[in-house]
């Protein structure tokens, strides 16, 4: 008949005692087992921190080597780069540094034509030349 009402109950027959009124059957060291248990979770918890942090030191390791290999830098060190190279730039001005003008646009057009004025200049025979310089 045990068995029979174990099974019906799917093995919770030490709950049937609460379910009926019962008092809960305290175990003397359930405190102590619990804070054993809160000792054992901790000391994995740390277990699993130290060895993500030496997997991330190994990481880093190979990450440093390939920098130095190839000559890269880190992400960090490029922004500090570009961070203190603008504020060198904007330190007299008030407003936002100009960006730089490529060869050969914008300002650089009246050189050009000076060079092409002087070349053409030095193929025509000295008097013409002294009128054209005047």
């Amino acid at each position: 008949m045990d068995f029979v009402m174990k099974q019906a109950l799917g093995g919770a027959t030490k709950d049937m005692g609460k379910m009926l009124g019962g008092e809960e059957e305290k175990d003397p060291d359930a405190s102590k087992k619990e804070e054993e248990r809160q000792e054992a979770l901790r000391q994995q918890e740390d277990e699993r921190k130290a060895k993500h942090t030496r997997m991330e030191a190994e990481r880093e390791k190979v990450r440093q080597t390939i920098r130095d290999k190839y000559g890269l830098k880190k992400k960090e060190e490029k922004e500090a780069e570009e961070k203190a190279a603008m504020e060198q730039a904007c330190e007299g001005s008030l407003t936002r540094p100009k960006k730089a003008i490529p060869r050969g646009c914008g300002d650089d057009d009246e050189e050009e034509e000076e060079s092409i004025l002087d070349t053409v200049l030095k193929f025509l025979p000295g008097p013409l030349q002294d009128m054209f310089k005047k």
